[in-house]
């Protein structure tokens, strides 16, 4: 296969970029799209050229860090199906195609070089109150606190949320609501997330607005993107729990 690469280039945060155009030939279509940015990669190395500047790690797509915005959707799966970037395989691509590459647009992840941009924002949206209270000691039986498999059921499929960005990536209004609904919900339908429930809400939601992410619309792309098919019906469990925590005096 031939393309054309058209790949947003930034040597950094303070850095104009723009958009440059490669021509790549050799493409198999059985390469997953980051064997073929390695490619693309080779060719630019050989030809004493800057390579192009990528986030991945796991290549199995469990991790997330591959996401990038390709023909102006992240991931850029096609329509109906649910993968990473690195899943994503070039015999999704016309022999011939143009393809626009570009990182995550939002204020709250700067670009650190080309593609990669800085997610430190989820992190501290984590750090803020994604976690649980628990006795020091042995670990209790699984079956010691039991929950109900509806419950049970829901924490898991919002516990698969990998952090990727692809929401707010996706969202006119740059907006993380559904990765920490994601994160909020997984935990409030546990008995374990019960001590905290309120106050999470309350301090997640706090630091998603001081990372200046945007507010959400009920656009929904959010979900249409997700790789893990978290639902926008999160969002609207995240909204119940924040209302009730407000009328909560002790935040608890």
């Amino acid at each position: 296969m031939k393309l054309k690469l058209r790949i947003w280039r930034q040597a950094g945060p303070e850095v104009a970029g723009r958009m440059v155009e490669y021509d790549l030939d050799g493409v198999s279509e059985d390469m997953s799209f980051l064997e073929m940015l390695d490619l693309l990669n080779e060719n630019l190395t050989n030809r004493n050229e800057e390579p192009v500047a990528f986030d991945h790690d796991c290549r199995e797509g469990i991790c997330g860090m591959c996401g990038v915005v390709i023909n102006g959707v992240a991931h850029g799966a096609p329509e109906g199906v649910r993968t990473t970037t690195c899943q994503l395989h070039m015999r999704s691509f016309a022999d011939g195609a143009t393809v626009d590459i570009e990182p995550w647009r939002a204020g709250a992840f700067p670009v650190i070089k080309d593609l990669a941009v800085d997610r430190a924002s989820f992190d501290r949206i984590i750090q803020a109150g994604g976690f649980i209270s628990s006795n020091t000691g042995s670990a209790p039986d699984a079956h010691a606190t039991p929950a109900p498999k509806r419950e049970a059921d829901e924490a898991f499929d919002n516990a698969t949320c990998i952090g990727c960005g692809a929401c707010v990536a996706a969202c006119p209004n740059s907006s993380a609501m559904l990765f920490t609904a994601a994160k909020i919900t997984h935990l409030a339908m546990l008995p374990q997330g019960q001590p905290e429930r309120y106050r999470r809400v309350k301090s997640m939601v706090a630091q998603h607005d001081e990372e200046g992410f945007g507010n959400c619309t009920n656009i929904g792309e959010c979900a249409a993107v997700c790789p893990k098919g978290i639902p926008l019906e999160s969002i609207s469990k995240l909204n119940r729990d924040l209302i009730a925590a407000m009328f909560k005096a002790d935040g608890k």
